[in-house]
């Protein structure tokens, strides 16, 4: 990515110039995902997060990706303590063992979920109706960083069986997929995320 690229007029600030983080910003961030798995992904990655930045994990996606043997629900579900060991060691992840028994934990919630016929993708887009919230920030300084919908989404996770979904969390999660388009109406992909939702309801 070029520097020129990295400092497109009125993008959203907090991805600085780092060409990795540009690029999720310019890519990912805010692009509406209605994908079971994808969805189960990234949320277990923003339990990641949870202290740290979102850049650490970005960073660290691809061996996260690897070492949860590419976030398959059904194949976590099955992890055994000797596989909770062999990934406290691996220096290509966070090794957080909190976290990394609550995404086995997660695993087989959302497995649950799906085997009764909720479906994970319908729950969570359940809490804006289907439909992604657009918001119309115009600085960083308005975004909050929990909101009732998230608070909602939080405790309802927390219901089925989820840990590391706090109200923050959810919200970021939220930001990330897409439920909530929080792009500065300033930035460029807000309205171009915006036209990703009129495209998706035609």
């Amino acid at each position: 990515m070029t520097s020129s690229k990295a400092s497109v007029a009125g993008r959203c600030p907090w991805p600085g110039e780092d060409p990795l983080y540009v690029a999720y910003h310019d890519e990912e961030w805010g692009v509406p995902e209605y994908d079971d798995r994808a969805l189960f992904e990234k949320l277990i990655l923003d339990g990641f997060q949870a202290g740290l930045s979102w850049i650490t994990i970005l960073r660290k996606r691809e061996t996260f990706r690897e070492a949860f043997d590419g976030f398959e629900p059904e194949t976590i579900a099955r992890y055994k303590p000797a596989r909770v060991e062999k990934l406290l060691k691996n220096p290509g992840i966070i090794r957080h063992r909190g976290k990394i028994e609550a995404t086995i934990g997660n695993a087989r919630a959302y497995l649950d979920m799906m085997e009764k016929g909720e479906g994970f993708s319908d729950f969570l887009w359940s809490f804006t109706d289907g439909v992604p919230q657009q918001n119309k920030w115009k600085s960083i300084a308005q975004v909050p960083a929990e909101t009732p919908m998230s608070v909602s989404m939080s405790k309802e996770l927390k219901k089925r069986g989820f840990k590391f979904c706090g109200p923050t969390i959810v919200y970021a999660f939220a930001q990330a997929v897409g439920i909530v388009n929080d792009h500065l109406v300033t930035c460029p992909r807000h309205k171009t995320c915006s036209a990703l939702v009129r495209n998706q309801n035609q």
